[in-house]
């Protein structure tokens, strides 16, 4: 077998970059949502430890939109909210249920994994909304603008949607429970590290070839 061929044999597939996209998309945003339920301090500032994993699903949007196409992406987007929910759901159940004493352990894994209603909400709404929007200026972006420069329709689609994820979970989880000197200082450096790793990721939109 020649260099080339063994090269495009061992190249995958279109349908398994998919299956891999979708994976990766729904486990960032379900790290996420279990990393939000702690507010950490990093560098000084306030901020829930989903942060730093969440921003990567609007770059992996982008590439699922690339494969998929507009569609099939807005099917992803609510069925990682209703994942979500269900997961938020099932720990509840399980923290509920008595422990075995010689476990022990079971008032430690409620306090930590045992939902707060409102943060679930609010991350879920965020998560939904956003996306949808970065799913519609992405696709205005390649059909009004241009289909070349595929880092430039990243950049600005997540520029939009991720200041309103973060206005939408800053508000809806912390407004009015934690000091509002805490929730803008969790926006601001919510939005600071959403950007980075937005800049970071950007690469990600290359992985694969525009198919749609």
């Amino acid at each position: 077998m020649k260099l080339e061929e063994k090269k495009l044999a061992n190249t995958p597939t279109l349908s398994t970059m998919a299956i891999i996209l979708v994976a990766a998309y729904i486990a960032a945003q379900m790290l996420a949502d279990i990393a939000s339920l702690k507010i950490g301090v990093v560098a000084g500032f306030a901020v829930d430890m989903g942060t730093f994993i969440y921003p990567i699903t609007f770059t992996l949007r982008d590439v699922v939109h690339k494969v998929l196409g507009k569609k099939n992406t807005q099917v992803l987007i609510l069925s990682a909210g209703v994942i979500n929910l269900f997961m938020a759901g099932y720990l509840m159940w399980v923290a509920s249920v008595p422990g075995d004493t010689q476990w022990g352990l079971t008032e430690e894994f409620s306090a930590i994994l045992a939902p707060v209603w409102r943060i679930v909400a609010a991350s879920i709404l965020a998560e939904i909304v956003s996306e949808m929007l970065d799913t519609e200026i992405y696709a205005w972006f390649i059909k009004k603008i241009t289909r070349e420069h595929q880092w430039a329709r990243v950049l600005v689609s997540n520029s939009v949607s991720v200041p309103v994820d973060n206005l939408i979970f800053a508000l809806g989880a912390f407004g009015g429970i934690l000091p509002w000197g805490v929730v803008w200082q969790i926006f601001i450096f919510n939005l600071i590290v959403k950007y980075l790793v937005t800049l970071f990721s950007l690469p990600l939109i290359y992985i694969v070839p525009d198919r749609v």
